[in-house]
């Protein structure tokens, strides 16, 4: 058992949960939680840590059997380890996936129509979860990123996915506008949530190939980015709101794409 939060193991954890550095270069993210831990595929299981107390319980003892690699921490340390304020005592590593432009298209999504949302310098590592775990919920093809987008594998991503992170499909692209390009050739058409949207989001038509185009919380989308939609929509509001935050828009826009696609499929 793991005593000291000097052990080279837990050094280990903790670089990887506060250094995306390590994080790329290991190739591995950190969980925590026993519903999170709970839905990891086997073989993306890298290693599990279980607290003192939580192993003797029914659940942790189904953990330990689970894992082939498992490591038991005292009670102290482990919430000296854990990134939350309420350890449930368990927590995982976890084998990062690789995804291609493909795959967050219908090619790699059987079954299901392109439905996009693409990120560009998106900061919050909370709005960026909150977006994937509304993303599965809408029933979104995948999430594309640009390089300044959040780290996806940040801890606060991964907690506010509540699980989404293991079932996306997602990519970082570093010529976000060429991309855009590429879509646009596959049949594509990309949607911009602007201020300054010609339309109402709901008076456009979501049900073909559809790719939701989502700016960075303070200053939105680049003109450039901007320049490649092939319209761009905004959300109405009343009061003095002036605009919704970018995790609550982009939950706008993809469930009404979800409600759009579900009335054409049952008329």
């Amino acid at each position: 058992m793991i005593t000291s939060t000097a052990n080279k193991q837990l050094k280990y954890v903790s670089a990887l949960m506060h250094r995306s550095k390590t994080r790329r270069e290991e190739g591995l993210f950190v969980a925590e939680g026993a519903r999170m831990c709970g839905e990891i595929p086997d073989d993306r299981l890298a290693m599990l840590y279980l607290s003192e107390s939580y192993v003797k319980t029914r659940e942790g003892k189904q953990f330990a059997q689970r894992a082939q690699r498992v490591e038991y921490v005292s009670d102290e340390v482990f919430r000296s380890l854990s990134d939350t304020q309420s350890p449930q005592g368990v927590l995982a590593l976890v084998r990062q996936f690789q995804y291609g432009i493909d795959d967050v298209t219908e090619g790699g999504v059987a079954g299901k129509l392109t439905l996009l949302l693409i990120l560009e310098h998106l900061q919050d590592p909370g709005n960026l979860g909150t977006m994937i775990r509304a993303g599965e919920g809408a029933g979104v093809t995948g999430i594309l990123m640009d390089s300044g987008t959040a780290d996806i594998y940040n801890p606060k991503v991964i907690r506010s996915t509540m699980g989404s992170i293991l079932r996306v499909p997602f990519v970082y692209v570093e010529d976000l506008g060429g991309t855009l390009d590429l879509l646009k050739e596959r049949g594509i058409r990309l949607y911009a949530a602007h201020l300054e949207g010609k339309n109402t989001y709901d008076r456009e038509d979501y049900c073909g190939k559809t790719g939701f185009l989502i700016g960075n919380e303070a200053n939105g989308l680049s003109d450039g980015i901007s320049a490649k939609a092939d319209g761009k929509v905004r959300i109405p509001m009343a009061g003095k709101v002036e605009s919704l935050n970018a995790a609550m828009a982009a939950s706008v826009l993809l469930f009404e794409a979800a409600r759009q696609r579900r009335n054409k499929s049952d008329a």
